[in-house]
């Protein structure tokens, strides 16, 4: 390699000048961020938090993506199964053999209904409280009558949104929100998915709305254990 000799050093009188503004910008700018200088606006503050704020919003946003999946009924735990093992009524998968077409699904063990617009394609589905006596058989019924008012026997309330599908011993089987007695619900909402009826089933208001628009005359209802 060939050395050269360096040649003299000459002061640059212009760069150092703009070395040394530039030093004490930066310096101001330091100073300023860490609020030891007055400033007449936050925007270069702002724009300083900027970036870290859209980071936090970020890690936020993931984590909110994270519960939306753990929450997912998709991503069920083992112990989540294990739970519904031991208490059926979480089960909200339609029963096996339950029919087929458009339909109303009830499970006397699990406490629920479905509303199945064709094949297994459920509409919706909820908790219920039957009978507290073992009047119904498995089985294929139809609904035969509809009252959106009705009355039950031994001062048992009133009760609206009546689709009935059976008969029992005394009075006809249906569907109907929860009876009101004295002004007041025969029941808790909480309490569904518990039997708790006379003979029928009973539902929240708005379950009961939906499915008295669900079920005209001659709906089959399924009936299983």
């Amino acid at each position: 390699m060939t050395r050269h000799r360096a040649a003299p050093v000459r002061p640059r009188y212009g760069r150092l000048a703009a070395l040394g503004s530039s030093l004490a910008v930066t310096g101001v700018a330091v100073l300023g961020s860490f609020g030891v200088l007055p400033g007449s606006d936050g925007g270069a503050a702002a724009e300083q938090k900027a970036p870290a704020l859209e980071a936090g919003a970020a890690i936020d946003r993931a984590a909110d993506g994270a519960l939306s999946t753990a929450g997912s009924p998709s991503r069920r735990t083992s112990a989540d199964a294990a739970e519904t093992a031991q208490d059926p009524a979480r089960d909200t998968s339609l029963p096996a053999a339950s029919g087929t077409g458009r339909r109303v699904v009830f499970s006397q063990d699990r406490q629920r209904v479905w509303l199945v617009t064709k094949g297994t394609k459920v509409e919706r589905t909820y908790l219920v409280s039957g009978s507290v006596y073992d009047n119904l058989e498995p089985g294929t019924y139809q609904v035969y009558s509809r009252s959106q008012q009705a009355w039950g026997i031994d001062d048992s309330g009133s009760m609206r949104f009546f689709v009935r599908f059976a008969q029992g011993d005394r009075a006809a089987i249906g569907f109907h929100d929860i009876p009101v007695d004295d002004g007041e619900p025969v029941q808790t909402v909480a309490q569904l998915g518990t039997p708790l009826s006379h003979g029928c089933i009973r539902q929240k208001e708005s379950d009961a709305i939906a499915l008295w628009n669900f079920a005209p005359l001659g709906t089959n209802v399924v009936v299983t254990a």
